[in-house]
């Protein structure tokens, strides 16, 4: 499920971006990040009309007095460094309203210089050892919008957290509290609010007062129910329940008109919850591990549901509901009691994904070869029965890119796989194969092959001729051509083996054929004859001209 994501793009160097902020001759924008530095370089200083700097992912352990030069600076992130402490001069920075010290051993009492940087708007502390924010923050800080604090130590916010009225965004995932954060529920311009990965038990009532939330993240917590008060957050659009104690959702819930990705994957549902119909909006759907036996009728209504995860329940069937998902674009069906699909399956057009791992097919599942749209298949068997071919007419698949066929009994791979032009993964690890089709030398798209754990003894000669491979594992096969030592060396060197094995067939090829060609010449007949194995008594035709020419004289050591 989406989340807060800061993306930038990296240089591998000091990088100024002018373009459309380049105003004669002045540099805006600075990227120093993934350079391995241990300082900031003292050039940035320089710089001082600069607004957006970053430095990111280096080795960085101080912030050097200097920094003050960057009067005009509003964006600065030093995450993923080696910083311990922050210099005062930090705290001048007065333009300031993007701030990342995120993945830094940063000392707690440090943290104080943030509290002078009154014009800041998102601050970002990841995973920094926090046991407890500084009230300080809360009480100086008056315009955050954005608070990220996930992976700390936090079990409580500071009452004093009321004060961030504007306050859109807070990140405390993988933190330890064990009750909701009360406080969150009077700051009511929260939008998104992620409490994943904590020992939270319950939430109040009072989360319907956030009117404006849109999206909610408690999944892995130990809630055994929710609010019916949750209906009043209007706006919600997202809400991920995953691995909780939950038996069902509050009815009330059926009012969230605008909910696209709810997500209930390990919890004890045992059957859908029968608001979730109602939700037509619904883009995403997660039932994973519910206990689900069988899917609801109004399933159907979910028009506009783009992905759909039902794995890990008790299906002995695909639900025929399915079908009539028009749009639908990720089905997950992998560890249920499958045997067979549907023959409407083929209505799916979009599908692009479809896991069908751990089910109890008898026969690879033929109807899966009208999907014509679909980029990867999952049909490993960890478990259960074991599939004992790949149809030649997988070839229908045109726009397969993955294929994932592990932990089955398969002897041989289909020929046409050489003719599917988009095939990039081949997932063939555990099984029985003996060989490989020399077809597949020409599927030219193919990055990844892999043939672990199966009873390959040779390799396709051609086999590099596959100019993309990157990725080719042949561990736990007898090998023998090329041998075990030259497959443990990595592609490179099979290459170069399969190379020179080559040109030594072609060597001998042509040897052979000049000899042919000499015996043929020289009058021992034709090749084909010289192969014929002679009878006792036959003589070679050579043998016979030699005694048609002494005819009438007598033999050495006889009388006349």
């Amino acid at each position: 499920m989406s989340k807060d994501i800061k993306s930038v793009e990296h240089s591998p160097k000091i990088h100024q971006r002018n373009d459309p902020q380049h105003v004669n001759d002045r540099t805006f924008f600075i990227d120093a990040s993934n350079q391995s530095l241990t300082a900031i370089p003292l050039e940035i200083f320089t710089f001082t009309e600069v607004e957006e700097v970053h430095l990111e992912n280096n080795q960085i352990e101080e912030i050097p007095q200097e920094i003050q030069r960057l009067k005009n600076i509003r964006v600065l992130y030093l995450d993923k460094n080696n910083l311990r402490s922050l210099c005062p001069a930090l705290g001048l920075l007065s333009s300031l309203e993007r701030l990342d010290l995120s993945y830094n051993p940063i000392f707690s009492s440090s943290l104080l210089i943030v509290s002078f940087l009154h014009a800041l708007r998102e601050l970002r502390l990841y995973q920094t050892d926090l046991k407890e924010i500084p009230v300080v923050i809360c009480k100086n800080l008056h315009h955050l919008e954005l608070l990220g604090l996930t992976g700390n130590h936090l079990k409580c916010l500071p009452k004093e957290i009321v004060n961030q009225t504007k306050l859109r965004e807070i990140y405390l995932k993988r933190n330890q509290f064990e009750v909701f954060p009360q406080e969150l529920c009077v700051l009511y311009n929260l939008e998104i609010i992620d409490l994943d990965e904590n020992k939270i038990g319950a939430i109040p009532e009072e989360i319907g007062h956030l009117t404006g939330l849109q999206k909610f993240y408690v999944a892995s917590n130990n809630l055994p129910v929710l609010p019916a008060s949750l209906c009043h957050c209007s706006q919600l659009s997202v809400l991920d329940l995953s691995h909780n104690l939950l038996h069902s959702i509050p009815k009330s819930l059926t009012e969230l008109r605008k909910m696209m990705e709810i997500g209930l994957s390990g919890n004890r549902l045992e059957k859908v919850p029968y608001l979730i119909c109602r939700w037509t909006s619904l883009h995403l759907l997660y039932l994973g591990n519910t206990g689900l036996h069988r899917l609801r009728g109004c399933v159907r209504r979910l028009v506009n549901l783009r992905f759909l995860d039902l794995s890990q329940n008790h299906l002995d069937h695909c639900p025929l509901q399915i079908c009539a998902l028009k749009n639908l674009e990720v089905l997950g069906l992998d560890d249920n009691k499958i045997g067979q699909l549907p023959s409407e399956l083929g209505s799916l057009s979009k599908l692009k994904i479809l896991g069908l791992t751990g089910n109890e097919f008898l026969s690879f599942p033929e109807e899966v070869l009208s999907l014509a749209s679909l980029e990867k298949l999952y049909i490993g068997q960890d478990q259960g029965f074991k599939l004992t071919y790949v149809p030649e007419h997988i070839r229908k698949l045109q726009s397969l890119k993955e294929l994932y066929i592990e932990n089955n009994h398969l002897e041989y791979l289909p020929v046409s796989l050489g003719s599917m032009p988009n095939l990039e993964v081949l997932d063939c690890r555990h099984n029985l194969l003996k060989q490989l089709p020399d077809a597949i030398c020409q599927a030219q798209a193919l990055k990844e092959l892999l043939l672990e754990d199966n009873l390959l003894t040779h390799l396709p000669e051609n086999l590099d001729s596959l100019l993309n491979l990157k990725v080719l594992t042949l561990m736990d096969n007898p090998m023998e051509e090329p041998p075990k030592e030259v497959c443990a060396e990595g592609n490179e060197v099979i290459w170069k083996y399969l190379k020179e094995n080559r040109n030594r067939n072609i060597m001998a090829t042509k040897i052979q054929a000049w000899w042919r060609g000499t015996m043929v010449r020289k009058g021992f007949g034709k090749f084909g004859e010289l192969l014929k194995p002679r009878k006792k008594g036959k003589t070679s035709p050579k043998d016979k001209k030699g005694k048609k020419d002494v005819k009438g004289k007598p033999g050495k050591g006889k009388k006349k």
